[in-house]
Formats: C-alpha cells, structure tokens, sequence
C-alpha cells in the first residue's frame, strides 16, 4: 500500500499548502483557479468516456447505478460525514451554512476533492498494480497530479479539500489489498466500460466545479461497479 500511503500524504501537503496560500489570495486569483482545474477535469472526463466500445453499458451502468446511489443517499452522507468532521476540525463557531446546496464551503471542498482523486482509471489500476505486483508507478504518476490540484481545488475551497486524504487513504487503500480477489475480473473489456463510466461520471465533477450546474455526483458512484457486471452479463469478459 506504499502509492497509496504516497497519493494520501500529497494530498494532504498539497491541500495544506492551498488552504494557506488561499487565505491570502485575492477571489480573483482563486477563482480563475477554480475554473483551471473545471475545464481540465471536464477534458479528462470526455477523454475516458469516449474510450467506450458500448455506450449502452455504459448508459445501463450510470442510470442504474443512480437509481442505487439515490436509494443509499451517497451524497447526502458525504455531506453529513463532512459537516460532522468540520464541526470537530473547526469548531461549531466557525462552521457555515450559507451554501444551500451543498452545506459549507468545508463539505463543499471535501465531496468535490474526494471525487475528483477517487474516480477515474488511475485510482482502480493504480491501487490494483500496487496490491498485485507492489508497483506503484501509476499511484506515483496520480500523487503528483492530484498533488497539484489539491493546491489549486484548496485555494478556492479550503481545508475540506485537506479531509479528502482520508478518502483516498480508505478507497485506494480498499481497491488495492481486494486486488488478489478482482485480479480474475479485470479483463480488457471490464477496464473500458469501467474507465468510460467514470469518466462520465468525471464530466459531472467538472459541470459542478465550474457552476454550470449542480450534479449529485456521488449518486452515480455505484456505476464503477455496475459496469463491469453488465460487461460480464453481456459475455464481453
């Protein structure tokens, strides 16, 4: 579990560094920011979606994996969780309501950042090399980026971001010591279907990131699990 130790802990400096720098910051510079890393998460999103060889999987995976997500209010928990962790990080005195949406700017900063290092091909393949081989290559690569964009996602959104380490820690750490388990599952086709879902589902992050409307992305999370079953039941394994 060392790349995931690894991506963990440059989230956490990474965040750390752009909560602080973002405290004097004019909204200008981190909203300009902002938008960076929206635009580029919504050409990443299209990339891996459009690697699809069945847009139909990938369409059942989504629709059905909200319909799942919804029923289990994903969302709604992570939000909890969030406002939970910050009354405990930052005091019930500090802790904001004014987004009506999505609570706080602190559970704002934790469900987008948790999202955005948790989906996407990387993260699957990475945690999986590292529990089948102890290659970490990939997870190494996934740290510098999302080391980055934790500065830059931190400067605009605050110390929720930092929370979503744990995120990361916990999801990759899961994907990578359940990886003897998958290894008979991750066929070609599998890893497609899997990585076009979640770059749909990415598409969504960077919609909400930059404003143009409000997706409840978490909902759909259960499409990353649900499209490997439908390329297994489709006899494409």
């Amino acid at each position: 579990m060392i790349g995931t130790f690894v991506n963990a802990s440059t989230v956490l400096l990474g965040g750390s560094v752009g909560a602080l720098i973002g405290e004097r910051l004019p909204d200008r510079f981190k909203q300009t920011a902002l938008q960076a890393i929206g635009l580029m998460t919504l050409l990443i999103g299209f990339q891996m979606a459009l690697g699809t060889r069945s847009a139909i999987i990938v369409l059942g995976s989504v629709v059905l994996g909200g319909v799942l997500g919804e029923a289990a209010r994903i969302d709604d928990g992570l939000i909890a969780f969030s406002k939970w962790m910050e009354v405990r990080l930052v005091g019930a005195n500090r802790a904001t309501t004014t987004d009506s949406e999505m609570g706080s700017l602190f559970s704002k900063g934790f469900v987008t950042a948790s999202l955005v290092f948790c989906v996407g091909p990387m993260a699957i393949l990475g945690s999986f090399q590292d529990g089948l081989t102890g290659v970490y290559d990939t997870l190494a690569v996934k740290s510098m980026l999302d080391g980055f964009t934790a500065v830059a996602l931190a400067s605009s959104l605050g110390w929720g971001v930092v929370l979503s380490s744990l995120i990361v820690l916990i999801y990759q750490g899961a994907l990578t010591l359940g990886a003897v388990w998958a290894k008979p599952f991750l066929s070609e086709p599998i890893i497609t279907e899997m990585t076009a879902a979640g770059g749909l589902l990415i598409v969504g992050i960077g919609l909400n990131i930059l404003g143009i409307t409000r997706i409840r992305v978490a909902n759909l999370l259960p499409a990353l699990v649900i499209a490997p079953a439908l390329v297994f039941l489709s006899g494409g394994r």
